[in-house]
């Protein structure tokens, strides 16, 4: 998988359009960020961004969340939506909400890190992204269909949109 952390709006945006244009849906984007971000950028409704429409998506069901975290992640994971965990304060789609479904409520509850390990991401990187993902940064992951998608979107997300962190 291929990851990277971005700092703002302008460079989420632009890593995620670089991803949609090249062929990938979102049921191959990873994504990653608070809830504060996601207001942060996106307030409470439709934006003017695909991605903003996409991390403002899942809001219904974050307000329904109670005690059976767990199983609505995984019925969130299985219709290919985003979820808002208002009380853990993330936003997550694509394969990797899977993956936070697989390890229940603890995951989400106790950090994500665990998730992010078990998506294949060693931990001393995902704890570089648990910290930017808290500071205010778009974590985002995708597994390149080719290898010259691998070098197209690291180069990308570097030199045209101040990708942090940036791993294969």
């Amino acid at each position: 998988m291929l990851t990277g952390l971005f700092p703002d709006k302008e460079s989420s945006e632009g890593a995620y359009r670089s991803l949609r244009e090249r062929g990938y849906s979102d049921d191959d984007i990873n994504v990653i960020m608070s809830d504060d971000t996601r207001k942060k950028y996106y307030g409470d409704g439709k934006t003017d961004t695909d991605l903003g429409n996409k991390a403002a998506e899942g809001m219904g069901y974050g307000s329904a969340i109670g005690g059976t975290l767990g199983a609505i992640i995984g019925g969130i994971a299985a219709l290919g939506t985003n979820l808002v965990l208002p009380g853990v304060g993330l936003v997550v789609w694509g394969p990797i909400a899977a993956a936070l479904a697989g390890a229940g409520a603890g995951a989400t509850a106790g950090g994500w890190t665990g998730a992010l390990i078990g998506a294949g991401i060693p931990e001393d990187r995902a704890k570089e992204y648990e910290e930017g993902v808290k500071n205010g940064g778009t974590f985002f992951g995708v597994t390149p269909k080719t290898p010259e998608d691998a070098d197209y979107f690291e180069n990308d997300w570097r030199d045209n949109y101040g990708g942090q962190n940036i791993y294969r």
